[in-house]
């Protein structure tokens, strides 16, 4: 016959089985769960990386158009002050002449 013992160890082994066996399935609950997170977190960095790339080439556009006036009138600008200090000085000349 099964002593006390031995009843209280099959009903401990029992027990944690079970408790082994619901504890597997909650793991296998979260590792699919968080299977799923993944994918969604893929998808948004694949749409976030596909906006962005849209968006770069009108932004370099502007960039572009943005640096190159600016250089056009420093070009500009550095023209006239030139010229006009060459007839300050053309003009220095003729007075002191």
């Amino acid at each position: 016959m099964i002593d006390a013992v031995q009843l209280i160890l099959l009903v401990v082994i029992i027990t944690l089985t079970v408790l082994l066996v619901i504890l597997g399935i909650q793991v296998f609950y979260i590792l699919r769960d968080l299977r799923k997170t993944v994918k969604k977190t893929n998808k948004i960095l694949e749409n976030t990386e596909d906006i962005t790339e849209g968006i770069q080439g009108p932004i370099t556009a502007i960039s572009s158009f943005v640096l190159g006036t600016k250089a056009t009138s420093l070009v500009t600008l550095v023209g006239f002050i030139k010229h006009l200090l060459g007839k300050d000085k053309e003009e220095k000349k003729e007075n002191g002449k």
